[in-house]
């Protein structure tokens, strides 16, 4: 098999154990342990309210793992304290797999902040728990509506990755994909399930504006 330019030998796959971790990896140093704080400092709150988007990431009572895209304007998630963050929740699919996971196990939750041009990353941990007051709603009002609900995270862990991965994957470059090389998502849908009509991808860019 091919992938990528690399030759990987067919059913070639070793289940690694943790004691077998140690002779790949070194310790991590004293500065990466130390990075991890326990609260939104300057820095943080900084990278936070630049930030147009991030991923959400649950774990539910069953074990399973949920991780969803979120996203708005610069600085949607609102920073209301060195130890919470707000997070308004928008339109979306109505699956709800991330707050389902929230209400129904421990409610931790991990997110990871992206800022357009900045190959950093910065990962918060916590405690998870919905809202649904009005005036909190109402507070929060963005595209002209109110979020559905809003996630409050009780902040315990806040760290800084560094920008290896998105230099790698050059996530940042100016070289984009052509939309046209993949069907829209209805189209994909559609083809997987039989369900719904097929629409171009211009016709749900279209009907996105209107359920922002």
């Amino acid at each position: 098999m091919i992938f990528s330019g690399i030759q990987i030998r067919e059913n070639f796959v070793t289940d690694l154990r943790a004691e077998d971790l140690a002779t790949i990896y070194a310790q991590p140093s004293p500065r990466v342990i130390a990075k991890a704080r326990p609260a939104i400092d300057t820095h943080a709150k900084k990278f936070i309210e630049m930030s147009p988007f991030c991923v959400l990431a649950t774990s539910g009572a069953d074990g399973s793992v949920d991780a969803s895209p979120r996203g708005g304007g610069v600085g949607f998630v609102h920073v209301a304290g060195p130890n919470q963050l707000l997070m308004p929740d928008r339109s979306g699919n109505n699956r709800i797999d991330s707050f389902r996971n929230v209400v129904e196990s421990l409610g931790f939750v991990h997110l990871l902040f992206f800022v357009p041009g900045i190959d950093e990353t910065l990962r918060v941990g916590g405690r998870g728990t919905l809202s649904a007051d009005p005036d909190l709603l109402a507070s929060m009002v963005e595209f002209g509506k109110p979020p559905r609900a809003v996630l409050n995270v009780a902040v315990n862990e806040v760290y800084f990755h560094c920008g290896k991965a998105l230099m790698r994957s050059k996530l940042w470059s100016s070289e984009k994909v052509p939309r046209s090389v993949m069907p829209s998502i209805v189209e994909v849908v559609h083809e997987q399930t039989g369900l719904g009509e097929p629409q171009s991808q211009e016709i749900v860019e279209e009907l996105y504006k209107t359920q922002l």
